[in-house]
């Protein structure tokens, strides 16, 4: 296929619009696609932005697309054309859509009577999710005509529930152009796991749509499903999620479009070197303010970071393993600063903590494990839990490991770390992911990008992956896994919590043992497994879905 002939719009609640994994997903694949599709690539986002709170992923370019901004669109809708500021610089277009909240009521009731879809029970946000993807279906319409596209040659890809409706109505108003929908996790498989119910012991046994109605999840369930099955292509992004859509949605995808990494983010070794060095010089700071003694150049800096998902991410997991090195602290042969970077509900920095910081003041008594204080201390379950372990006296406060709760964006003025997450990766010397509910996982990928070792488990796609595609096999000796591929995937289900949680403690306290030509074999085999996850490997998963579905969508208006 000479993808150069067709215009293909992507849209995400995501495009410039960092709040998760898919705008990863999509920042990190724009330049293997913008390469393929040059300006034919149309990244298409909600304007959720303000003049006093721009975007700083936008820049808008007045004369982008043939001025597209002067063109009129139905319900209000207004948009702004400008570059994506990741690597590739794709055109994307911010959708204002307001104005369709005044027909989501004509629209429910349209895509009832076309494709079954129950928005009866909505709540929250799926007004939101499908006011946009109405609004992005209908500026992909008139962008198509303003570019002088005929119908027959968009692709037009949608992504996540949040998207799907939009995907629905262009089936409406633009029957011609051929449509896929990616399910990155279905949203009844997150609930499942969110309310604490076991997803794998009972997986076979589950249905979806009782789920939905069980969870009262129906409005998100039912427009996924319906997307997923109308779709002329309906990937998802691991053999795991798969698996999941073709139990809980009744649909096996037709491609597995697995999530690639852009190396450009890496930075080139001068500037890695100077990162990783002002990185542990501020953590080990922060660590010494917190605990009233000195912490050792050479102290092994763990993470998890992510989404505040206590279960589904493996917060719990991570706890608890660092508690057990806490109490077993002779296990590990140096200090371990255990540090939990995941957003929070912050209210400010840790007034202690600042003036502990500053060099002109100094308190006697130290600062707790938080960094922020929180709205919801009392209710935060990585605060409960670290309060549970203080009080049992496991979180090693003058022992030889540390656990710290960062509970911001780590966007570089927080006002305690002020360095940007990426920028701080690099100060780390291994990370856990020890995720229970994980469709790809993005936050071992980037680890090891980095080269920085990691832990994930065999619940997360890309845990699933290494093991697949990488190691070939289960690696049982953790030292061994972490030499030929800088990651370790722990077994994690139902049944098992506190064996997974003595593995990793047993892994973390293993390499903290581990030699300077050991760690260097290992960073440098974490560095071989990213580069076998670049997107120029993968986009050719997307290449298949794109002529699935131009195949589907001609045999489905030949009819």
């Amino acid at each position: 296929m000479e993808n150069k002939k067709e215009l293909l719009f992507e849209t995400s609640w995501e495009v410039c619009n960092k709040i998760g994994g898919i705008y990863t997903v999509l920042s990190t694949k724009a330049l293997v696609l913008k390469e393929q599709f040059g300006d034919n690539l149309v990244f298409i986002g909600p304007d959720v932005w303000t003049d006093d709170s721009p975007s700083p992923f936008f820049t808008e370019r007045k004369t982008l697309l043939k001025s597209c901004r002067n063109l009129e669109f139905p319900y209000g809708i207004t948009i702004r054309a400008g570059r994506w500021n990741v690597p590739g610089s794709p055109a994307v277009v911010l959708v204002k859509f307001d104005g369709v909240y005044s027909i989501l009521n004509d629209v429910y009731g349209e895509m009832w009577r076309m494709f079954g879809v129950d928005s009866l029970h909505n709540y929250g946000d799926y007004p939101e999710g499908c006011a946009f993807g109405v609004a992005a279906a209908i500026v992909m319409k008139g962008l198509a005509a303003h570019l002088g596209f005929p119908d027959r040659n968009v692709l037009a890809h949608f992504n996540e529930w949040t998207t799907g409706m939009g995907l629905l109505w262009l089936r409406k108003i633009m029957p011609e152009a051929a449509s896929l929908f990616t399910t990155h996790a279905t949203s009844i498989g997150r609930s499942i796991c969110g309310n604490g119910k076991n997803l794998y012991e009972y997986f076979t046994a589950y249905n979806g749509d009782q789920m939905a109605r069980e969870l009262n999840m129906e409005a998100k369930h039912s427009v996924e499903k319906a997307a997923a099955c109308n779709a002329d292509c309906f990937t998802a992004v691991s053999a795991l999620t798969a698996d999941e859509c073709a139990q809980l949605l009744d649909m096996r995808p037709d491609v597995v479009t697995p999530n690639g990494f852009e190396p450009d983010f890496v930075p080139a070794k001068a500037k890695y070197d100077r990162l990783r060095t002002e990185g542990r010089r501020r953590l080990l700071e922060i660590a010494e303010k917190m605990t009233g003694r000195k912490w050792s150049d050479d102290t092994l800096i763990v993470a998890t970071s992510g989404r505040n998902e206590y279960r589904n991410k493996g917060l719990d997991v991570f706890l608890d393993s660092m508690a057990k090195l806490g109490r077993t602290g002779a296990a590990a042969a140096r200090d371990i600063l255990a540090l939990v970077l995941v957003p929070a509900w912050v209210r400010e920095p840790n007034g202690d903590l600042l003036i502990n910081l500053d060099q002109h003041g100094s308190l006697s008594v130290y600062p707790d494990w938080l960094t922020h204080r929180l709205n919801n201390e009392d209710s935060d379950p990585v605060c409960r839990r670290l309060a549970q372990l203080e009080a049992e006296g496991a979180l090693g406060k003058t022992g030889l490991v540390k656990t710290i709760f960062v509970p911001c964006y780590l966007d570089g003025s927080d006002g305690i770390v002020n360095i940007t997450y990426y920028d701080l990766l690099p100060a780390l010397d291994i990370t856990v992911f020890a995720s229970y509910y994980e469709p790809w996982g993005y936050t071992p990928l980037e680890s090891v990008a980095f080269g920085v070792p990691t832990v994930t488990t065999d619940k997360s796609g890309f845990g699933q992956w290494v093991e697949s595609d990488v190691a070939k096999a289960r690696v049982s000796d953790p030292m061994d896994s972490l030499r030929k591929t800088g990651v370790v995937v722990a077994p994690r289900d139902d049944s098992s919590y506190w064996t997974t949680v003595k593995e990793i403690a047993a892994t973390i306290a293993e390499y903290s043992r581990a030699g300077a030509p050991d760690v260097h074999a290992v960073r440098k085999a974490a560095t071989a497994t990213a580069a076998l996850a670049d997107w120029k490997f993968f986009v050719e998963k997307y290449d298949a879905a794109f002529e699935i579905a131009i195949g589907k969508r001609d045999l489905r208006i030949n009819k």
